[in-house]
């Protein structure tokens, strides 16, 4: 029976042992570049979107915008590390019916997905879907660079 002996470098047994202590630390930084990517990407469709082909002028407060954020690193139930792109809840508008203040709670989130997929008599202006597509390339690139930088670096 024949045997094999395989000798590895110490330097480089080193560095994968210094690279599997920092993987958390890496993992976080590069899903945090992958997001302000997709973030940026969604803002400028957001700014495209709202107003555009509209019969009426526009009505926006702005509110949906500034509810659009990036969520910190979490890890699902199933170990997988991920941020979201997404809108910030509640959202608070005044509703000035009859004459009286009232107020109606809406979510941002369905504000959003009245304007991604539309409604009876107001046509979609998709710009999640848009970005997704126009982002993805972009943010596994900025992910791949953070990787391959902290690799490099050990």
């Amino acid at each position: 029976m024949a045997s094999v002996t395989v000798v590895m470098p110490d330097d480089f047994l080193n560095k994968i042992t210094r690279l599997a202590d920092k993987t958390d630390e890496v993992i976080e930084k590069a899903l945090e570049a992958g997001g302000e990517i997709a973030y940026t990407a969604v803002l400028g469709n957001l700014h495209g979107a709202i107003g555009s082909n509209t019969i009426r002028d526009s009505q926006s407060t702005g509110e949906l915008i500034g509810s659009l954020g990036v969520s910190p690193v979490k890890i699902s139930n199933s170990g997988i590390s991920n941020v979201k792109v997404g809108f910030n809840e509640p959202r608070r508008q005044q509703n000035k019916a009859k004459g009286k203040r009232s107020y109606q709670i809406r979510t941002n989130a369905m504000i959003a997905n009245v304007l991604e997929h539309g409604r009876h008599g107001q046509p979609p202006r998709p710009f999640m879907k848009s970005a997704r597509n126009s982002a993805k390339s972009a943010c596994i690139d900025a992910m791949k660079a953070v990787i391959e930088s902290a690799v490099n670096s050990l």
